[in-house]
């Protein structure tokens, strides 16, 4: 296994991102980069935020 380094991302840039991975709105290399730093599996479920109101 390869070294793992630390990454730092801006909030917003990271919420945007998932919003459109959800929507399956992201260039491909968006969507690896979302995927690899999430360590996601591209069979994951693509609801990572949560929708509910209450919450």
């Amino acid at each position: 296994m390869g070294s793992r380094s630390l990454h730092w991302v801006n909030t917003t840039v990271l919420a945007e991102a998932l919003m459109r991975y959800e929507q399956n709105r992201l260039p491909r290399s968006m969507k690896l980069w979302v995927e690899q730093l999430l360590e996601l599996s591209p069979q994951d479920s693509h609801q990572l935020l949560s929708h509910d109101p209450d919450y």
